[in-house]
């Protein structure tokens, strides 16, 4: 009797992130899969990787190449990294994947030279490409650029089998262009969730001894922003909100860094003195901590946040959130005066009110958390995993592909 064997899947993306590695490793477990992660970008260095957004070097403290097996493919790009389309040259790539004879190929993203042309060179060679994206439409963008973008995409989305989308607006982006219905499989965004739903009596202490240390009263509310300093997030929106929303006992605290670090300072001494508080940049193992130091997470983003990971870790902590609408996974996560609400981006008067409103006294912020956190159970580990698994079966029962062993 002949079994079925595990469909060998390569998986193509430009460097360990900190959100993909549970996932690569839980690919790596399951039954159904034989996968290799093949890296385009090695930004392992002794100091780490240069974060054009934080604007400082970074070395996460958390494994990310743990629990799967995975290689390094030299990239020859003279400026290395994700931050442009000719940061990931790789001229051997498509042969180390022949090389590895994938029965379906993952590939993560199209903006970078390596993947786009990977899509095109394995599509040639009639091996089933299943593209992971997370876009939306949400950034207006002008006409032309639309016009060129919309051929280009439909030219090379014809050449993959299948993709996964993170959400209803990436759903949605995907059959804008041209994507049928049928080739869509669900692989919601997610985080770690059991790392940041962790609610034990030490880490509730550690979080409360550092509020203290802060020099936050146990009766204040904080209002929170974790992330990196630049235009785009709307950090200063944030706090000019803050300001005139003018809420007793309320306090807003900065985490992280970037190029607006010192006009938010200014800002802050300026409009709200003694009422904002700024932490430094903070890694992965302790940000569980830094999350439960605010009582409600925002993220004013004026564009191209296409999902908003900050917000699952946020919500996985029982907090609730305040979202512009364009964020992407607004639609998904926030259901207005259960786990949060949404505004629309640039609208500091609408900002204003809402921050108002949600630090009323009468308002159950701690209710509104613990909403949000049972809502993430829907957007975990396993229905990611289980909709890469879904997406390689149909993408091999359609191209009349099913590996055998003896």
């Amino acid at each position: 009797m002949r079994m079925s064997a595990p469909s060998r899947l390569a998986i193509v993306v430009s460097h360990p992130i900190q959100y993909h590695a549970p996932l690569w490793a839980a690919l790596h477990a399951a039954p159904e899969l034989e996968i290799r992660v093949f890296f385009t970008w090695d930004n392992r260095g002794e100091k780490g990787f240069h974060d054009h957004g934080f604007q400082k070097q970074i070395r996460w403290d958390i494994p990310l190449l743990a629990g799967y097996p995975w290689e390094f493919v030299p990239n020859t790009a003279g400026d290395p990294g994700t931050h442009h389309f000719r940061g990931l040259i790789n001229p051997d790539l498509v042969a180390r994947l022949l090389a590895w004879r994938p029965d379906v190929v993952l590939i993560n993203g199209y903006m970078h030279q390596s993947h786009f042309l990977a899509i095109v060179a394995l599509a040639a060679r009639g091996i089933p490409v299943l593209f992971r994206g997370d876009s939306h439409l949400l950034s207006p963008r002008p006409s032309m650029k639309r016009w060129l973008r919309a051929l280009v995409l439909r030219h090379l989305f014809s050449r993959c089998q299948g993709f996964l989308h993170c959400g209803t607006l990436n759903r949605d982006y995907f059959l804008t262009f041209g994507v049928a219905a049928e080739r869509l499989f669900l692989c919601p965004h997610i985080v770690d969730n059991a790392r940041f739903a962790n609610n034990d009596d030490q880490q509730r202490a550690q979080a409360a001894q550092w509020r203290r240390d802060l020099g936050i009263a146990p009766t204040q509310r904080v209002v929170l922003f974790a992330g990196k300093f630049q235009e785009k997030k709307q950090p200063l929106l944030l706090l000019q909100a803050f300001a005139r929303a003018a809420v007793d006992d309320a306090i807003l605290l900065f985490v992280g860094d970037g190029p607006l670090a010192a006009t938010l300072h200014r800002a802050a001494a300026a409009e709200a003195p003694g009422r904002v508080l700024f932490l430094p940049f903070q890694n992965q193992s302790v940000m569980p901590l830094v999350y439960r130091l605010g009582d409600l997470f925002v993220l004013p983003s004026a564009r191209d946040e296409t999902w908003g990971l900050g917000v699952n870790e946020a919500m996985c902590c029982a907090r609730p959130v305040i979202l512009s609408d364009q964020v992407g996974c607004g639609p998904d996560l926030v259901v207005p005066g259960q786990t949060g609400w949404i505004f629309p981006a640039g609208d500091s008067e609408t900002l204003t009110l809402l921050l108002r409103s949600a630090l009323r006294p009468d308002i159950d912020l701690s209710r509104m958390g613990r909403t949000a956190q049972s809502v993430m159970q829907a957007w975990d580990l396993p229905q990611a995993r289980d909709g890469i698994v879904r997406a390689v079966r149909t993408l091999l029962a359609a191209s009349g592909h099913e590996p055998e062993a003896a």
